[in-house]
């Protein structure tokens, strides 16, 4: 299966600002990248990078007034459903390797001990492992309402238990805070995911928010925001929450016009 992904910014800055784009596929996807192209307006330096997580980054400045920039790819994929077995189970935390441990705290937006008393109310009886992940996500699915523009920056898993309402960012801060709440080792993971095999939602393509859970010795994909297996998904980052693997930060005054996405499944 073949796949394109790729996103556009429209920017206007008053003054020349640095950022940073994380927007291409992770070196260590499950994919492989068949073509790739950046084109920018005014062109501009990209300079790559790998950083603490693992993820794919560019730096760049932003020059004074109005700019575009634009990244296009081709990946190939083996087109099959997320990974499934629900006999996984939980790893005691004397078990998990040294770098889970830091997939197990609590986080600037995903503060795992706040969300505690909660988690255990709700998903302490539930039998732990596969089934209590699962749960936890039909819960966020069931129980928070999907509703763009209901959250900001700003947001945690905190607030969206609050209001029970948040994007697919937020479902996914609330699911791993609850995960963690059981010393389950949980990553936010964002990327491209297309429409395939799916009922068409009739919004515009985004960039996709879910979590990787750390069972029976492996790393597992949830999707709390779709709440189903799904084929074709393109990983960009993986980090504790959002804040780890933004899709554009700058460091000054930058105005975002408009942003579009897309991922689709092409031919050949």
């Amino acid at each position: 299966m073949r796949v394109r992904v790729g996103c556009e910014f429209v920017h206007t800055v008053e003054n020349d600002t640095h950022a940073i784009l994380q927007v291409e596929p992770r070196p260590d996807g499950d994919f492989s990248l068949v073509s790739a192209q950046w084109s920018a307006e005014p062109e501009v330096e990209l300079a790559a990078y790998v950083d603490g997580y693992g993820n794919r980054c560019r730096r760049l400045t932003l020059s004074r007034g109005r700019s575009r920039l634009a990244y296009d790819a081709i990946v190939e994929l083996d087109g099959e459903l997320d990974p499934f077995d629900p006999t996984a189970g939980e790893v005691p935390a004397h078990e998990l390797p040294n770098e889970a441990f830091v997939y197990a705290l609590p986080s600037r937006y995903c503060p795992a001990d706040q969300v505690a008393d909660m988690a255990w109310k709700l998903f302490g009886s539930v039998e732990p492992g596969w089934t209590r992940v699962q749960t936890i996500c039909d819960w966020i699915h069931d129980e928070i309402d999907y509703l763009a523009g209901s959250s900001d920056v700003s947001t945690s898993a905190v607030d969206v238990l609050a209001s029970r309402t948040g994007v697919c960012r937020d479902l996914a801060h609330l699911a791993v805070a609850f995960c963690r709440a059981f010393t389950i080792p949980t990553k936010y993971v964002f990327g491209y995911l297309p429409e395939i095999d799916v009922a068409p939602t009739g919004e515009p393509i985004d960039f996709c928010a879910w979590i990787e859970v750390y069972l029976d010795g492996r790393w597992w994909t949830f999707d709390p925001r779709n709440n189903e297996r799904r084929r074709g998904r393109v990983l960009i980052g993986r980090g504790r929450d959002a804040l780890d693997v933004a899709m554009i930060t700058t460091f000054g005054g930058a105005e975002l016009e408009t942003m579009s996405v897309w991922a689709e499944q092409v031919e050949g």
